[in-house]
């Protein structure tokens, strides 16, 4: 296990260029599966989960290879039914998304139930119903997803949980199922407009991306295509928050501005001052932050996943804040570590009641999920002192190169690979 060690007491300055999306490249790698020609990805992000989920497509067939730097080629042509390793399955919560493919692709799937942080249940279940919406008889057995598509429903109908990854798989199967099929509920988070446009550009037939309901016909097959992947809103967010708190300045290159309009009011709400480019946003706060509080929701709502980075914003902003966490149970497990640096915190269920200090100690802590680990290394940025972050492999789950990024923006931060090493700053 590798940690990060940082310095605090910096503030970030500089220019960065935000990487693609991780969420959205997880959903494109598969959708490419679903054809039989070669997909180009452009903008592709070097971060684990990627790299997991490629050995996964390579396991059951799929020819996954780096052309270069942020370019990958993706070819379906080989799929065939293969058992996936639950050592990969396990790593990842997209590794689910290959039911979909190959349930679309073959017509039966057999998958280990996913894997990923741990944030409470996440069950599959709705997954199941959609898969059956379309005619698939589903069974769990010995925590395995077992599906046939024997004799698919011509004109299926599903009312989704506005499920990102339901939402999905849906897309997927429906791409490739004969007939019409309606989505409703649907989520509208922009990766999963970014996938629509890939899967169109293959020659699926799919409306509504974006909205409530979408609406998909079935086609025979998909084909080739390329596709640049949309700039990560997560990431981009994540160094928005970092920037605020250490009071810096900074310029976030490679940015869809439109993809954070909640995010953006929030931080501008806090005091920090934030101009919109075209593909550009700056960052800059120059004067103490005051607290405000914030409700995650779906997008276009805040985004559960920018609710710990923003957390750790509040801990240090004048007056308290009350942050609510609905869509994650187990969201609030990084403020324990949190507190061990210093934060005045109280978890009252699904809230979390902050009062502002006026700095955090460097402290040992360790992280619990891949935003918790980006959020904790936020803190360690604005503490006194040292802050060893242990699970430095959580953060390169969705985050990459974080440790060249902050360098450029002067952060004092490097990576720490043996427990010896990690000892002697302890």
């Amino acid at each position: 296990m590798s940690s990060f060690r940082i310095e605090g007491g910096c503030r970030l300055k500089g220019t960065i260029r935000i990487s693609g999306s991780k969420n959205s490249s997880l959903a494109l790698m598969v959708g490419a599966a679903l054809g039989d020609e070669d997909v180009i990805l452009n903008n592709f992000p070097q971060d684990l989960d990627a790299v997991v989920l490629a050995d996964i497509l390579r396991e059951i067939g799929v020819k996954v290879e780096e052309q270069a730097p942020g370019k990958v080629l993706i070819n379906g042509s080989g799929l065939r039914p293969r058992p996936i390793p639950y050592e990969l399955a396990r790593k990842i919560r997209g590794s689910f998304y290959v039911a979909g493919l190959l349930l679309a692709r073959l017509k039966e799937a057999e998958v280990p139930l996913p894997g990923g942080c741990f944030l409470g249940p996440r069950p599959v279940d709705f997954h199941i119903k959609g898969f059956q919406s379309l005619g698939a008889e589903v069974s769990i057995e010995h925590g395995l997803m077992k599906a046939k598509m024997d004799k698919p429903i011509e004109n299926g109908f599903f009312i989704n949980r506005s499920s990102v990854g339901t939402t999905v798989n849906m897309m997927f199967l429906a791409s490739m199922t004969p007939g019409t099929f309606v989505l409703e509920n649907a989520a509208k988070e922009p990766e999963i407009v970014d996938l629509a446009v890939l899967l169109n550009a293959m020659g699926a037939r799919i409306r509504g991306a974006g909205t409530e309901v979408i609406r998909i016909q079935g086609v025979e097959r998909l084909k080739g295509a390329e596709h640049t992947i949309i700039p990560d809103r997560i990431e981009a967010g994540t160094y928005m928050v970092a920037v605020a708190a250490t009071r810096g300045e900074a310029v976030l290159e490679n940015v869809m501005p439109d993809h954070l309009r909640t995010p953006i009011m929030k931080l501008r709400e806090t005091g920090a001052l934030v101009e919109e480019g075209e593909t550009s946003i700056r960052v800059a706060a120059p004067e103490p932050l005051v607290s405000t509080d914030v409700e995650t929701a779906p997008y276009p709502g805040f985004p559960t996943d920018l609710q710990q980075p923003f957390g750790v914003l509040m801990s240090i902003a004048s007056g308290t804040s009350i942050i609510r966490e609905t869509i994650f149970d187990n969201r609030f497990r990084y403020l324990d570590e949190l507190t061990r640096m210093g934060a005045d915190v109280r978890v009252d269920r699904d809230r979390a009641i902050i009062k502002g200090v006026p700095s955090l100690s460097g402290a040992p802590v360790e992280t619990t999920d891949l935003r918790a680990g980006a959020a904790l290394v936020i803190a360690g940025l604005i503490a006194e002192g040292v802050t060893l972050v242990s699970g430095a492999e959580n953060v390169d789950r969705g985050y990459e190169k974080m440790v060249e990024k902050l360098w450029k923006l002067g952060a004092k931060i490097e990576r720490l690979h043996s427990v010896e090493e990690c000892k002697e700053v302890i």
